[in-house]
């Protein structure tokens, strides 16, 4: 697996992981309170076995507004070279990926929510949707997943995995598949 990096500038350490070279472009945000590189294999199997590049993003230490976390994400992205990708994350790394597709929606594909925060940002016209829900999933429930695609409910779909909030540490192999089913669909 791709060692995990820092990216630090003006004093701000973010961890990042960086693999694969495939045309499908997904950068994933973990979510936040994990020290961890929790999404790292998920991250693998997608560049190892379905051809994926992958950006792993994490959270700079400290404090810091949802704006100034996707302004880190855009830095990020901008400094390992993707113009565009679909844009996901996990509990409040999806978040962070709403409100960035919805500040640059030229800059997404699409957007991944690996379960999904009871917040209200709207999604950006035109982004497809993939929500990856844990079935017992009590931090970010499903009634959060099916009150978003009601309103997108002509571009979004919920795929379920058996578990809770940790679906993709618990179960990476079987979130890697439904994403790159999803993705990689042609």
């Amino acid at each position: 697996m791709t060692d995990t990096q820092t990216f630090e500038p003006d004093g701000r350490a973010i961890l990042f992981g960086d693999e694969g070279e495939g045309p499908v472009k997904l950068v994933l945000i973990q979510e936040a309170g994990f020290t961890a590189d929790v999404l790292s294999v998920v991250s693998h199997y997608l560049a190892e076995e379905a051809g994926f590049h992958v950006l792993r993003i994490g959270h700079r230490a400290g404090d810091a507004t949802l704006d100034e976390r996707v302004q880190d994400a855009i830095d990020i992205i901008d400094a390992a070279g993707l113009e565009d990708a679909w844009i996901g994350g996990h509990g409040f790394g999806g978040t962070i990926a709403r409100a960035l597709v919805a500040a640059h929606p030229e800059r997404a594909n699409g957007l991944l929510l690996l379960g999904v925060e009871d917040v209200d940002i709207p999604v950006a016209p035109a982004i497809p949707v993939l929500i990856v829900q844990g079935t017992d999933d009590t931090v970010t429930p499903a009634a959060n997943a099916e009150r978003l695609q009601a309103t997108v409910p002509d571009r979004s779909s919920i795929k379920t995995i058996a578990g809770d909030h940790l679906f993709p540490v618990h179960h990476p192999i079987d979130t890697g598949f439904i994403i790159e089913e999803y993705l990689d669909w042609d």
